[in-house]
């Protein structure tokens, strides 16, 4: 990665930056909101040292709780910023607070979810997967 990233919790002063972010990935989250207010949003930013993880929003990982762990509902990047390890930081942010994880995803991503070491399975015939990582 070419810049210090600090992965936090997202704030609700942080909703229009999430909401960027996952309208730019052209992702659909309908309970942002909650989502953020629950604590179940991670962000991503710039942080050039000294400034507390309050520099620029670079990602957001949007997250529901499960029994035992968080199902990933969205990971956005910038796409300025994407390939730099951003989207890495955030899942593995997330499966250090909450242990397992689980994703249904397109086949289009599941490269990404395996090279996070996700054990994966498709779920139907129309290229979808599920991947879970404990």
């Amino acid at each position: 990665m070419s810049e210090e990233v600090a992965v936090r919790t997202a704030t609700p002063g942080d909703r229009l930056a999430v909401r960027r972010l996952v309208d730019g990935a052209v992702l659909s989250v309908p309970d942002l909101d909650a989502r953020i207010k629950a604590g179940d949003v991670l962000l991503a930013v710039r942080s050039d040292g000294g400034d507390g993880g309050t520099g620029r929003p670079l990602g957001t990982l949007v997250c529901e709780p499960i029994a035992g762990g968080w199902e990933v509902v969205a990971v956005a990047v910038r796409r300025s910023r994407r390939d730099r390890g951003i989207g890495r930081a955030l899942v593995e942010a997330a499966g250090e607070r909450e242990g397992r994880l689980v994703a249904e995803f397109d086949a289009s991503v599941e490269p990404f979810y395996e090279s996070l070491g996700f054990a994966i399975q498709p779920v139907d015939d129309e290229d979808r997967y599920r991947g879970e990582f404990d």
